[in-house]
């Protein structure tokens, strides 16, 4: 079984119908009241089919896990079921049940670099990867439809997911987390705008984490004699969104406005997460401000990745600190501009275009 997760509108879909040649009958869209009632009792139905089975939306049948796990376990060939939701796997309730050896996990998390072209970088980042906004035909059908899908998704996603909080609650949470893109999570002082416990906006956050429409970037703790940062990091995964519920509708409304660097930030990170060799990764902080954006292990080495959007950024003493504290091998520096050069021996200097396209070990 695969179970491939995404949020929505992120082409789970249209992917699954392109790779998938099974009869139409094989597929179950679960948000389809007929598919919903042919599906039925699942016992029965799916093992008289052939081929691959496809079910979409599959987090709206809480009973179905357990039920595939048995159908697996009566039959294990390999690609019989393709599983699509709109959530994490923990949401849509894989980890209740033992499916060790039994599922393969991947996530569609939207357009990269390099499925639109580096020349396109920009305008990827200003839109965000979600295809319906990135393809529009210019910025206001993309404001436009990022505003509608920002409403539904309030209004009736998180519900079919389970999540039963007032649509305008969350979005005025969801909107206050975008101005704290980039930064710690500082959950009392979100509570505090919200008139609401500090237990209730992490709860609001652990919803939209696991929808996929935030990043919570973990700390990474080393053993230094120096206090460390121990809060996630937060970020609204998708650049367009994020612009979205910031105002910000093109190009130069998000390069004049505070929040450039952070969303330019984030944006380089989602993309960069979405690689084999960036699974893992944290950041790292002490309380006295030193700092680097990510950490991460490749092969036997400790790299670590800062990212500026200048076009021509130099040593800092935050880079410096991290080298030694955490005993990187190198740092490589993101930036928004095109070349690449060496800041010392231990750490250079790479244009985003260039290691969103090539991948790190480029």
């Amino acid at each position: 079984m695969v179970v491939l997760t995404g949020p929505r509108q992120a082409g789970k879909t249209t992917l699954a119908r392109q790779v998938v040649t099974s009869p139409a009958s094989n597929f179950f869209d679960l948000e389809d009241p007929r598919d919903d009632a042919r599906l039925g009792d699942p016992t029965l139905t799916l093992p008289a089919l052939e081929g691959t089975i496809v079910i979409d939306e599959a987090q709206r049948r809480e009973d179905l896990f357990p039920i595939l796990r048995v159908l697996v376990d009566a039959d294990r060939r390999n690609g019989r079921f393709l599983v699509l939701g709109s959530a994490s796997p923990d949401l849509v309730g894989l980890t209740s049940e033992s499916l060790a050896g039994r599922v393969s996990l991947l996530e569609l998390p939207g357009l990269h670099v390099t499925d639109v072209g580096a020349d396109r970088l920009d305008e990827l980042w200003t839109r965000g990867g979600l295809p319906p906004s990135f393809t529009a035909d210019d910025d206001e059908a993309s404001a436009m439809w990022r505003e509608d899908y920002v409403r539904t998704f309030l209004e009736r996603d998180l519900a079919n997911l389970g999540v039963r909080i007032p649509a305008t609650t969350m979005r005025r949470f969801w909107t206050m987390v975008a101005h704290y893109h980039g930064q710690t999570w500082n959950g009392a002082e979100l509570a505090r705008s919200l008139a609401v416990s500090e237990p209730t906006v992490r709860r609001y956050l652990d919803a939209l984490t696991d929808a996929l429409v935030i990043r919570q970037l973990q700390p990474w703790h080393a053993n230094v004699g120096k206090r460390q940062v121990r809060s996630p990091k937060v970020y609204v995964r998708d650049s367009g969104l994020l612009h979205r519920l910031l105002g910000l509708d093109d190009r130069d409304a998000v390069l004049s406005h505070p929040k450039l660097g952070a969303s330019w930030e984030g944006f380089v990170i989602e993309q960069l997460l979405t690689r084999a060799a960036m699974k893992d990764a944290w950041f790292w902080g002490t309380h006295a401000g030193a700092e680097i954006d990510l950490v991460f292990q490749h092969g036997s080495e400790w790299i670590g990745v800062e990212i500026k959007r200048s076009d021509a950024p130099r040593m800092t003493a935050s880079i410096r600190n991290a080298i030694d504290d955490l005993n990187l091998s190198r740092v490589i520096v993101v930036h928004a501009g095109s070349t690449r050069y060496p800041i010392t021996s231990r750490v250079e200097a790479v244009g985003a275009a260039e290691i969103l396209s090539d991948g790190l070990s480029a």
